[in-house]
């Protein structure tokens, strides 16, 4: 997530004809503006946030979520349009080494290999709010490709909830300098960003984004478990810029 500066934003307009299998209960949500995991048959667990202005955090001094309906077939239009404003930091998302990174890659410039594949995802219990290279070695990360961390921030549902909390567990420098040191190819974690808020230099992001290592943060893993998965997570392709929401999904491995 940019820290100090004004988030790039992006808009949107999806159309959408709406037919009769829109309308079958497989299709409707639960409730409005929850972020469910769903487990799918295929064993696939959707990681990814729920984008709703009603729900979604937002980082201070960041663009606020903006959804509005152009045309809509409940209201007598023919078809239904959409349009969507947001940062492109918003929910579930990456950021590319262009973030921080002056000559760094964009975000459809991240290659598809660092961001499909074999994820480490590691507990790290709630009273813990700095993954700090001590509590980084307290966990078995070595010989991941990828590394996510699940915080205090899935067990209380923070990406569900529109309230910005400021006491996040974020990444310090120098576990980030481990994880580069050792050729992650990605690390994510679990809400908006992995750097301390209020930080007085972005050293996270520099250390990972300057080693050309993608950052996944915003991930919804209240349903996931520590362990070994399969890991999926495709940004939106936006042409030269740093960041774009994505959706992540996570299968567990084979012991």
């Amino acid at each position: 997530m940019r820290r100090n500066r004004t988030c790039a934003h992006w808009t949107i307009v999806a159309g959408l004809v709406l037919g009769e299998a829109a309308c079958t209960p497989q299709h409707q949500s639960a409730s409005r503006g929850a972020a469910p995991e769903v487990s799918l048959s295929s064993g696939w667990i959707d990681a990814t946030a729920t984008l709703d202005p009603a729900t979604t955090p937002i980082y201070a001094g960041d663009a606020p979520l903006k959804f509005e309906f152009l045309k809509d077939m409940r209201k007598g239009d023919g078809f239904t349009l959409s349009a969507y404003s947001m940062g492109a930091h918003s929910g579930t998302h990456i950021d590319a080494p262009m973030h921080f990174v002056r000559d760094g890659a964009s975000i459809e410039q991240l290659s598809l290999v660092s961001l499909i594949g074999a994820a480490r995802v590691i507990d790290i219990p709630d009273s813990v709010r700095s993954i700090d290279a001590a509590e980084l070695n307290r966990h078995e990360w070595r010989g991941a490709p990828r590394v996510i961390f699940r915080t205090r921030s899935s067990v209380r549902g923070w990406m569900a909830s529109s309230t910005f909390h400021r006491d996040f567990a974020y990444i310090a420098p120098d576990a980030a300098q481990l994880l580069a040191d050792a050729r992650v190819q990605l690390v994510g974690i679990d809400y908006i960003s992995a750097e301390q808020f209020g930080a007085p230099a972005p050293r996270t992001h520099q250390i990972l984004l300057g080693k050309g290592i993608p950052i996944v943060e915003g991930l919804a893993l209240g349903a996931v478990r520590a362990g070994d998965y399969d890991l999926i997570v495709l940004p939106i392709k936006v042409a030269g810029h740093e960041g774009a929401p994505a959706r992540a999904i996570l299968r567990a491995r084979a012991p």
